[in-house]
């Protein structure tokens, strides 16, 4: 195939701290991030750029500025060749209120077709591919492709006045289609991906095709836990189905730099190399781009692009998948009680989480089963922010669940989750005893405060207490601060929780950032 598949797509996922230099203001929106975009080319070294249109508003006109203002990197670099954008669209299924941006980004690809055609005097197609996300069946994906082929491209065909078409008169429309990218984010959809890809494959016949697995929302949604397991059984899915039906496929993986949301940072690189074997893209996102050195975010970007996809995926056998089933039910039956008591005050502290970019207000797919209720939660990095700020990394929320294990499911999990304990031992630090025992004395004036019940209040905590002297045990972890430098965090959110407590939004604030950048990410 003469496709070249990126390995590194930069994001702009608002889970950065520390804000670039080159941004005014707080937030990064505009042509600030087209300005990105060629920092993530040409600085980094990142292959493609997802140009996110999803929750957010978005440049449409994007492709006509990064060549007008960056043509002599553009010459040597060509877009859609050598280095790629990728459109994230509204699902139309999900987003009802946002569902017709998905024609205006459709309508830009051929839009971006001529102009990049002028600017290389031959045919180019610098957007060809577009991510669809919370995609849950096949025909979510041939829709798309069949909406873009009949609505966008075979526009051109109408008939106008007399014998004149649409192409008589404005162009013909190019490219004729699109790869449609599905992104999978719920519990469901991720244990029956293949599934979902068949009938697409067999409709489409496509020589290849990139599938994008979320780890994030599923972190939030299940646990740390529930997100890693689920992820490797799609990962081991797609890999049967790639031999079955004959098709490439490109695994893609979303990833934080906190264990929490995947654990890709410089200095857990050969780490997450290890434990995300088969995958060949993977995000770079904005804490990665902003928090740490240039230098060093230069050469995991590098590093990544050389090395992946690393290794083969291992196939998970069928016996083997229901143990990891059985896991998955204990660890997210723990965590989701938690979280549902926890919720209010969540959402309390997400509120001071600074925004870092123009994000419309969004549903997550949190949520329960009509007999426990349902709960809305801020998006996946917020959440993390606002649990690491009150000392209580999400990391070991259900963790409790340890000890249901059975032998041959201790054995199945320490089998697919290869760095467990390492990822735990990374956030160990983050754990603050004194905010904990300061939530557990205060609960009552702490539920009032954020309109929720004492009694849920009181078991939240004491069951995210038995979480943490279950890993102390599984593990023989000691958590909470032992460098000076967590020490000093653990100063910072123990103000923060003062703050909060007092009604202090400014230093509340203020102390939740300076703990975030000591943690180099919002979450």
């Amino acid at each position: 195939m003469d496709r070249k598949i990126p390995r590194t797509m930069s994001t702009q996922h608002p889970d950065n701290a520390t804000l670039p230099q080159w941004v005014s203001g707080n937030i990064i929106q505009g042509d600030a991030e087209v300005d990105e975009a060629y920092f993530a080319y040409n600085d980094l070294g990142c292959m493609e750029v997802m140009w996110d249109a999803e929750g957010k508003d978005v440049d449409t006109r994007v492709v006509r500025k990064l060549l007008e203002k960056y043509g002599e990197f553009f010459k040597e670099k060509v877009l859609g060749e050598d280095v790629f954008l990728t459109y994230r669209i509204p699902n139309p299924a999900v987003e009802r209120v946002e569902r017709k941006i998905l024609l205006e980004s459709l309508v830009n690809i051929p839009v971006a077709h001529d102009i990049a055609t002028a600017f290389y005097q031959r045919e180019v197609s610098p957007i060809f591919e577009v991510i669809l996300p919370l995609t849950t069946c096949g025909e979510d994906i041939i829709g798309l492709r069949e909406y873009y082929e009949k609505a966008i491209a075979g526009v051109e065909d109408i008939p106008l006045c007399g014998s004149e078409k649409v192409e008589d008169w404005i162009g013909s429309f190019k490219p004729k289609t699109i790869e449609v990218i599905p992104l999978i984010e719920d519990f469901a959809s991720l244990l029956k991906v293949d599934e979902i890809l068949k009938p697409y494959i067999s409709n489409a016949k496509p020589e290849y095709m990139r599938v994008f697995l979320a780890r994030s929302d599923p972190a939030l949604n299940y646990g740390l836990v529930c997100a890693l397991t689920l992820c490797k059984i799609a990962l081991s899915k797609l890999k049967l189905l790639e031999n079955s039906m004959n098709v490439e496929i490109y695994p893609i993986i979303g990833v934080g730099t906190m264990p929490f949301r995947g654990h890709l940072n410089p200095g857990n690189l050969v780490n997450f190399l290890d434990e995300y074997k088969g995958v060949y893209t993977v995000t770079i996102q904005s804490a990665l781009k902003y928090d740490y050195p240039l230098e060093d975010v230069k050469q995991t970007v590098n590093t990544l692009n050389e090395k992946l996809p690393y290794r083969e995926q291992r196939i998970i056998e069928p016996s083997e998948e229901e143990v990891l089933r059985q896991i998955i039910a204990k660890f997210m039956e723990r965590y989701q009680k938690v979280i549902e008591s926890l919720a209010p005050l969540i959402n309390s502290v997400a509120r001071y989480v600074p925004q870092r970019r123009a994000r419309k207000l969004h549903i997550g797919l949190f949520g329960y089963s009509r007999s426990v209720g349902h709960v809305s939660l801020p998006r996946a990095i917020p959440f993390a922010c606002a649990l690491y700020t009150l000392g209580i990394p999400p990391e070991f929320i259900g963790l409790g669940a340890l000890n249901d294990l059975s032998e041959a499911e201790w054995d199945a999990l320490k089998k697919c989750y290869e760095n467990f304990e390492h990822d735990l031992e990374s956030v160990a630090g983050f754990v603050s005893w004194r905010n904990l025992n300061m939530l557990a004395d205060m609960y009552p004036a702490i539920a009032k405060m954020v309109n929720s019940k004492e009694d849920k209040m009181r078991i939240a905590i004491g069951s995210i207490l038995t979480d943490l002297n279950v890993v102390e045990g599984s593990f023989s972890l000691k958590l909470g601060p032992r460098s000076l430098s967590q020490r000093k965090y653990e100063n910072v959110i123990n103000d923060f929780l003062i703050a909060f407590l007092e009604k202090n939004p400014e230093e509340a604030e203020n102390r939740l950032l300076e703990a975030a950048k000591i943690r180099k990410c919002l979450g």
